[in-house]
């Protein structure tokens, strides 16, 4: 079977595709891109803010936790630092592609984040602190990747991909309130 046929039982025309990738002031958003882009861009905008305060949160609980004891926790809360930090990088470069601006504005961080700052003093506020954020976040991307449905499979796979990580961060703080 020739290439033209084949491409035709499939629903595929490719000169059309060809003529319309010409048009590349929008880089990697193509005529097909079948969601909201500002709305998706505003939405990953507030996930950007949340991860952001997560990694302040936790790379405060890192350097104030104090003791001993708390050298395994401290670790896992500058680890869960860095894999929120690369979350927000995932973000902000997904924002991009979309042709949006990410919003790294300090000014209004807190209020655009759906999950809170902490300033708990003792470990075990920090981790329970912690263990809320992340649900909140779980939740959070749940109902981002319900709301995408299937009109943005990239978006969508990259925060099944965070929340994955979320619900392991919620598995890890609920371990050590144990």
């Amino acid at each position: 079977m020739n290439k033209a046929k084949k491409a035709a039982l499939v629903g595929i025309d490719t000169d059309a595709i060809r003529a319309a990738a010409k048009n590349f002031e929008n880089g990697a958003v193509t005529g097909g891109y079948q969601a909201n882009r500002k709305l998706v861009v505003e939405m990953l905008n507030g996930a950007l803010a949340t991860e952001l305060v997560c990694v302040l949160r936790y790379k405060r609980h890192y350097y104030t936790a104090t003791g001993l004891q708390n050298g395994p926790i401290k670790a896992e809360f500058l680890q869960h630092a860095l894999e929120e930090q690369g979350h927000a990088d995932l973000l902000a470069e997904r924002i991009v592609q979309l042709n949006g601006h990410p919003d790294f504005n300090p000014a209004t961080l807190s209020e655009r984040s759906h999950a809170e700052y902490d300033e708990s003093r003792d470990t075990q506020s920090m981790i329970k602190a912690n263990l809320i954020a992340e649900r909140v976040a779980i939740e959070s991307y749940r109902l981002m990747i319900e709301a995408l449905g299937d009109a943005d499979p990239t978006t969508r796979q990259m925060l099944i991909g965070i929340m994955a990580v979320e619900e392991q961060h919620a598995d890890d703080m609920r371990d050590l309130l144990a």
